[in-house]
């Protein structure tokens, strides 16, 4: 009997020995291979952009992937995605990192681990001028949001006889809205407002004051990475003390942009 349960006891612990060496260390990793892959967003400005004269990724969530890259002390390979496709991305290990203006939620953080928060922004409603003022007001209404946002997800849970229509992008659904398609859509208000102010034809719409909801921006981390979970909120921090980040932020949204507004938060450790 003692022998057996000695027996019994040496193999759960090699079995567990092997488990532990087979789960890699994906910090350990990525300064292995000299990279770090992040997916970002190239048509959501000014989160991620195509730059007209450089032909190259810029805006908020891609200067601070470029800081954790040079934090780590590797290379940055960007990543072009859409709300749609992050997560697949990123627990399939086609990417590292989610930096591409995701909502922390209860939902996404069951398959995805969230950094202390980097932006905080919420919901709006870009509308026709005219167009009614209260967000009730488009209870039955047709309304445009990206595919895989929270706003998506938070239209259908406060107006459930609204009619939603999904697209890829905030171009797509800015068209529907000029084309008749939709009364309104949706999306961060940082977003819209950079959207409006570039718009030709911006007088013949407008930003409702009223918040759809409230959103927490983190970076996206695949479950159970806590080295590199450890690391990007450390790097995330020391951004914040250092003035890093208020710069990233005033480059994208303080004055001079086309939709100037103030930074309301701070990043702060977990």
């Amino acid at each position: 009997m003692g022998f057996e349960f000695r027996y019994l006891t040496a193999a759960i612990t090699l079995v567990l020995g092997l488990t532990g060496a087979a789960h890699a260390d994906q910090l350990a990793d990525i300064r292995k291979a000299g990279v770090l892959r992040a997916a970002v967003f190239d048509s959501n400005p000014p989160f991620g952009l195509v730059d007209e004269k450089t032909h190259s990724l810029v805006g908020y969530d891609i200067d601070f992937a470029k800081a954790f890259a040079d934090k780590i002390g590797v290379k940055l390979e960007l990543v072009p995605t859409n709300p749609a496709n992050r997560i697949p991305l990123l627990t399939s290990g086609k990417v590292d990192l989610i930096v591409a203006d995701i909502t922390i939620t209860p939902e996404r953080a069951k398959v995805v681990d969230f950094s202390t928060p980097y932006f905080v922004t919420g919901q709006q409603f870009l509308v026709p001028a005219g167009s009614p003022d209260k967000l009730d007001g488009y209870a039955t209404a047709r309304i445009g949001a990206v595919k895989g946002t929270t706003g998506e997800q938070a239209l259908k849970t406060r107006f459930p006889q609204a009619r939603v229509l999904s697209y890829d992008d905030v171009p797509l659904a800015l068209a529907s809205l000029r084309n008749g398609s939709v009364q309104a859509i949706t999306q961060d208000a940082e977003i819209l407002a950079g959207l409006l102010a570039a718009a030709p034809d911006k007088d013949k719409y407008r930003l409702l004051p009223e918040l759809l909801s409230k959103e927490e921006i983190g970076v996206g981390v695949k479950k159970d990475e806590t080295a590199l979970l450890a690391e990007v909120n450390k790097i995330l921090v020391s951004l914040e003390q250092d003035g890093q980040a208020g710069q990233i932020f005033e480059r994208w949204f303080g004055k001079g942009t086309k939709a100037p507004e103030p930074r309301n938060f701070k990043i702060v450790a977990p």
